[in-house]
């Protein structure tokens, strides 16, 4: 993040004002956690963040989203209801940002939710009795998805974490370009995520 503010001509900073501050979080999660063979990797993605600013909340809910969904099939049980219920506040901010139905899922978080029944059921449970506002969304809850997105995967019983936390993050930079270049250029585009 602080290559990107300095080639974004801003001043040296590890939370720049061209990226999106829960992008640039995840960003700094990703690079925190990756071992150091594979943090050289993550260089030549510096230069897509750049200009991926936006104070829509679909952003946040978006890249909470794509961070619960990758997480939650990996992560050990522990995490799980954590995560789930992630899914389903997101899934939610977004309905209510679109005017949809309450309690409308994607197919992806359809997937990862029936890989994980148990947590499933319960995050469902207090995801009834909960209803988080828009501002406690962006201050709370999408900013916990992404740290415990980042934990799960990064403690999880898989052969390559790194790989799939440079994943998550090109594909969230690849959500995050959708969203924000197209508001810019008048469309409002949905990431193949949706």
């Amino acid at each position: 993040m602080e290559l990107a503010s300095y080639l974004a001509g801003e001043r040296w900073s590890d939370h720049p004002a061209c990226t999106h501050p829960l992008l640039a979080a995840l960003a700094r999660l990703v690079n925190d956690n990756t071992g150091d063979e594979s943090r050289a990797g993550l260089v030549h993605l510096v230069p897509s963040i750049i200009g991926l600013a936006s104070d829509d909340l679909r952003v946040d809910a978006r890249i909470a989203l794509r961070c619960a969904t990758t997480a939650l099939p990996v992560a050990a049980a522990e995490r799980q209801l954590a995560l789930a219920v992630s899914v389903l506040a997101a899934e939610e901010m977004l309905a209510r940002l679109d005017g949809a139905p309450s309690g409308r899922l994607s197919e992806s978080s359809v997937r990862v939710m029936d890989e994980v029944p148990h947590a499933a059921e319960q995050a469902r449970r207090f995801s009834r009795a909960a209803r988080i506002t828009s501002k406690g969304f962006r201050r709370y809850a999408a900013p916990n998805a992404v740290q415990l997105s980042v934990v799960g995967i990064v403690q999880a019983c898989i052969p390559d974490p790194d790989s799939l936390l440079r994943r998550l993050l090109e594909e969230t930079i690849a959500d995050c370009d959708a969203m924000i270049r197209g508001q810019q250029a008048g469309t409002i585009t949905t990431p193949a995520h949706a």
